[in-house]
């Protein structure tokens, strides 16, 4: 086993990209291992996964290597935020990016586990969850016509499925940095989530943390996040040359 992990990875000694297909015949080795073998690297974080869904080395190999071919991306960064986000309030905490009008996301449930990975089936409704609102708030005024125009579908009785109720309460996250969502997409459920900025202060994510009690939560999410999302914020920002001094569009900065 240790041998195969070992042709794997040693495929990437460049720095490179490649196809599952490519990473077989270069280890030489079967699709089939080399999908699991991939696939159980990646969740180690040793590989990740690019937006056009080739593989290359991980943030941890790359530290090890002293070299960085590539600025580290938010899809590397975002599982150790998340890991201490779930450890410290002991909530759910997941971290998403638009895609096609929904959300992907990963996320990090309290406990040993450790947090999930980007999939093609791991998305949210854009208009129904506190992540989803907090893109769409910072994002283009295009995307949120579309997500309208598609239809804003009722997951339990608090959803809002008005564009104009939907239209004010982004406007409102636009002021404040903070999105909140009451029992909007799971009954009992309620989600806080503020946007993750990078270079120039480009809105290019949002962290959630999920509570069923406001009355109580709100106030500690609220820190947590704060710190969790400007960290994060100041990674992505000094991770291009020129750009570690970038004031994010935050409002809720320096409050």
């Amino acid at each position: 086993m240790t041998n195969k992990i070992t042709s794997i990875l040693l495929t990437f000694t460049e720095g490179s990209e490649h196809s599952l297909t490519e990473i077989a015949r270069m280890a030489g080795l079967p699709i089939s291992t080399a999908h699991r073998l991939a696939t159980e690297l990646t969740s180690w974080r040793l590989l990740e996964r690019t937006t056009d869904g080739l593989y290359r080395a991980g943030l941890p190999l790359r530290t090890i290597g002293g070299r960085h071919p590539c600025p580290p991306s938010v899809a590397e960064r975002a599982p150790y935020v998340l890991e201490d986000l779930a450890a410290a309030t002991r909530s759910r905490a997941r971290l998403g990016l638009m895609a096609d009008l929904q959300v992907s996301y990963i996320e990090k449930q309290p406990g040993r586990k450790p947090a999930t990975t980007f999939a093609a089936a791991a998305t949210l409704p854009s208009h129904a969850t506190a992540l989803g609102q907090a893109l769409l708030a910072y994002g283009p005024k295009s995307t949120v016509d579309l997500v309208i125009a598609s239809g804003l579908r009722p997951y339990t009785s608090a959803t809002v499925t008005a564009p104009d109720r939907l239209r004010r309460a982004l406007g409102i996250i636009r002021l404040t940095g903070v999105a909140i969502t009451r029992r909007e997409l799971e009954p009992g459920t309620c989600g806080i989530a503020m946007p993750v900025f990078g270079p120039g202060g480009r809105m290019v994510a949002a962290i959630e943390l999920s509570t069923h009690d406001l009355s109580t939560q709100l106030q500690p999410a609220l820190t947590a996040l704060r710190i969790a999302t400007r960290s994060l914020s100041r990674e992505l920002a000094a991770a291009v040359p020129g750009a570690a001094g970038a004031a994010p569009t935050d409002p809720s900065v320096g409050s």
